[in-house]
């Protein structure tokens, strides 16, 4: 029989590398406000491309319609799945305070 083999990760760091945070604690890298961070600057940088892309397109700077378009589309889909993302951190929250001790 073979032995079972450790599961890879397939190239992601980071994950459970860092200790749990205690309550007294703030601030240590990988936690959940860098995570948090981290998604608000990429649907917010895909915002900052779609809206150059309008620009340009809109300034007749040689930027294609489709690529605009589908530049628009891409930031409006981050930002729907971000939303989607917090509404289901937000629901968990709830129900995690509305659990008896």
């Amino acid at each position: 029989m073979a032995p079972i083999q450790p599961i890879s990760t397939g190239g992601i760091s980071g994950i459970g590398t860092t200790p749990l945070q205690t309550p007294g604690q703030k601030g240590q890298p990988g936690g959940f406000q860098q995570a948090l961070e981290g998604a608000i600057g990429s649907v917010e940088g895909l915002r900052g491309a779609a809206s150059q892309s309008v620009e340009r397109f809109l300034a007749g700077e040689g930027e294609d319609l489709h690529s605009t378009v589908l530049a628009t589309q891409r930031a409006d889909l981050a930002f729907e799945m971000f939303m989607q993302v917090r509404n289901k951190v937000v629901q968990a929250y709830q129900e995690v305070m509305r659990m008896q001790m």
